[in-house]
């Protein structure tokens, strides 16, 4: 699909994008997701880079992963909808597609990872409680499960890591307990995310 974005030079920017991506069929677009190039134009008159964000549907069957990804602009448009779920989860904004992929990637259940951000925020919250912290998924190793907060100051991300074994009893707890509130919290309709907690009353 063709989009035309229009600069804040006033340079018009003909972009040219697709609307389902397969990742098993083109491999090359997880590693744009994850170096985030993906979805990256820049301006000719200009030279700014710009990250526009559309509506697009990605698909990784072999990673069980049917995925709607909105706009950070449709957010409140989503809350209003009132969906019921379907076979695609969602996320919005590509911040947070780049989040599910790499978790998708690396195996790990994403609604053990939103619990386990949600402790993170509580606790940057008790320290910083006049700061407005996001927390991200980075990666998985030997020493556990690793998040990135910004947020605190300026320019910085704060490395917070999680031991494995903590994922591990989050994750057997999910398993028993899938509708336990506080997983049921992490919910709207097809979007599972910390920021459901964080949403304004619609």
């Amino acid at each position: 699909m063709k989009k035309e974005i229009t600069c804040p030079c006033g340079g018009k920017i003909s972009f040219d994008y697709e609307e389902e991506i397969d990742i098993d069929q083109n491999a090359e677009y997880l590693e744009k997701i994850l170096n985030g190039t993906f979805m990256s134009c820049i301006c000719l008159s200009c030279k700014k880079k710009h990250k526009p964000e559309f509506k697009i549907m990605i698909s990784w069957k072999t990673k069980n992963l049917l995925l709607e990804v909105l706009p950070e602009l449709e957010r409140m448009e989503f809350y209003r909808r009132k969906i019921k779920k379907t076979a695609f989860e969602t996320v919005i904004g590509f911040p947070e597609m780049a989040d599910r992929i790499s978790v998708i990637k690396d195996d790990l259940e994403p609604a053990v990872i939103e619990k386990l951000k949600l402790y993170l925020l509580v606790k940057a919250e008790e320290n910083y409680p006049d700061k407005e912290v996001n927390a991200w998924y980075y990666c998985k190793s030997e020493a556990g499960i690793e998040f990135h907060l910004d947020g605190i100051r300026e320019g910085e991300v704060a490395v917070m890591k999680i031991p494995q074994e903590v994922y591990e009893k989050t994750k057997e707890d999910y398993k028993k307990h899938p509708k336990k509130e506080d997983y049921a919290a992490l919910r709207v309709s097809s979007y599972l995310s910390v920021q459901n907690m964080m949403r304004p009353d619609i």
